[in-house]
């Protein structure tokens, strides 16, 4: 039998992108269609959302939704199944989906997400004619307050919830005094409920009234149970631990193809490793790097923080300038790194090239024509660059954190005899244990080009792909399904 799913996420690749989340709703559906489970996706209707949507048609209407009228719209866009929130007074806004043009949150996110959550609330609970489904999955923080309104709002048959955590650190935390402007009765505002240390937290409200929890590995599923990763929320989580999986992300292996990738200067695959040589010289070309062959290239793309370890990479440049490496990096973050980054590049001509931005294109081009993929991260959930890079044979040099730890296995002594290994794990936060980590990379590049190659070959074996995640999260869906359960 199908199983129906309703997708909540505030993000979708290729439409709407700030990180991971909008790769993981964009993928995951086709890959759960082949396990049975047919997915309709709700995403908020920003105007890039609003302009990709095709052959809309209206389910229902809000005279009064937080503020102002919207309209739920059923349509089509980038080949998924899709609902969108058509509500202007809330969406329609250029840039990013959660910050206003100085930068700092919109002052009304808690009513723009609240409205996005309670319209999941509606169509997962039956209240929109003409859909119902068996399980809904609230993704992140701006969908969670949905298992709250599916609570103290119960509908004649709820779905089966689930909460997936895609990063920890971003909890939708709130005013109390919106409670009533959210819809929430006053008994929501409770240690069991929504309130947290005085606000609201619309992360907790999916946690606390989930059916299950997942998240993006399952080392990070067993970090956030404990104080350091926990966020201030390892109590909650480990006292519900019986019902807290963590299922590895994967990626599209379409999207990430090196065989056929139309951003590349030259297509490969690991049969035809050399045919990264031209991929790596048109990088150089294009951060303004000196072409040499010889030169250790460090590709980096994501936010620039401290999270991110940003902070040890700037720390170390110099010294690893001096070894003759060369630094490729797209991202932007705080500002402090992103003008210490830029004055790094001046002082250092040819060997380091930065693009503070995002460009999806020059994404794939360091991931093709890096040596390494580093990536230092303080906790990192599951990360899906390590993979990019895995698939397009940089070899990724990674804190053991989270799904780094799950993804890459370090080129130790016994990984190595086994010819097992794809890469090289450090501890995290660490400033000596990066630089070792970088040292042992930088040797086995110049010193032991087979077993470079052997580790190159090995990670562009690893299976990266949905199949395996997806058939996990359709037995678990299965597994709440009031069809299931009946």
């Amino acid at each position: 039998m199908v199983l129906r799913l309703l997708s909540v996420t505030s993000e979708l690749y290729p439409i709407i992108k700030t990180g991971g989340l909008a790769d993981v709703a964009g993928a995951l559906p086709a890959a759960l269609e082949k396990a049975g489970v047919d997915t309709t996706t709700l995403v908020p209707g920003h105007p890039a959302v609003i302009d990709a949507l095709s052959g809309a048609v209206p389910l229902h209407h809000y005279n009064a939704l937080m503020g102002g009228q919207a309209t739920l719209l059923r349509g089509s866009a980038a080949g998924l199944d899709v609902i969108v929130l058509d509500a202007p007074h809330l969406f329609d806004r250029p840039g990013n989906p959660y910050l206003g043009p100085d930068g700092r949150d919109w002052p009304d996110n808690a009513l723009r997400y609240g409205a996005f959550a309670r319209a999941a609330a509606d169509l997962a609970g039956g209240r929109v004619a003409g859909f119902d489904v068996d399980v809904v999955q609230l993704h992140d923080w701006q969908a969670g307050l949905a298992a709250a309104y599916l609570h103290y709002d119960p509908p004649a048959r709820r779905p089966g919830v689930v909460a997936t955590i895609h990063n920890l650190a971003f909890q939708g935390i709130f005013p109390a005094y919106l409670l009533g402007s959210l819809g929430l009765p006053a008994e929501a505002f409770s240690l069991d409920g929504v309130e947290y240390h005085g606000s609201i937290s619309f992360l907790k409200a999916g946690l606390i009234f989930a059916d299950r929890i997942t998240t993006v590995s399952p080392t990070y599923a067993a970090e956030i149970m404990e104080e350091d990763a926990g966020m201030g929320l390892d109590g909650l989580l480990a006292g519900r631990a019986d019902i807290v999986s963590g299922i590895l992300n994967g990626i599209d292996t379409d999207v990430w193809n090196p065989a056929e990738d139309p951003a590349l200067a030259a297509p490969f695959s690991a049969a035809t490793l050399s045919a990264r040589g031209a991929n790596k010289a048109a990088l150089q070309r294009d951060l303004g790097l000196d072409i040499d062959p010889r030169a250790f290239l460090i590709g980096s793309v994501g936010r620039l923080t401290e999270q991110k370890g940003m902070d040890l990479l700037l720390a170390l440049l110099p010294e690893l300038v001096g070894h003759g490496a060369q630094l490729a990096l797209l991202g932007s973050g705080d500002r402090d790194l992103e003008a210490a980054l830029r004055t790094l590049a001046q002082t250092h001509p040819g060997r380091i090239g930065c693009h503070i931005g995002y460009d999806e294109g020059l994404a794939h081009r360091i991931e093709a024509g890096a040596d390494i993929f580093l990536m230092p991260s303080r906790f990192e959930p599951c990360g899906l660059t390590q993979m990019y890079a895995l698939r397009y044979g940089a070899v990724p040099v990674v804190a053991r954190v989270g799904g780094l730890a799950d993804t890459v296995i370090d080129a130790g002594p016994y990984a190595l005899a086994q010819r097992v290994a794809t890469g090289f794990q450090f501890a995290p936060g660490s400033l000596g244990s990066t630089r070792a980590a970088l040292m042992r990379a930088m040797a086995m590049h110049r010193d032991a080009p087979d077993a470079w190659a052997r580790l190159q070959r090995n990670g562009m074996a690893t299976d990266c792909s949905w199949t395996t995640p997806a058939r996990q999260y359709a037995a678990l869906f299965r597994s709440i399904s009031p069809s299931s359960l009946a």
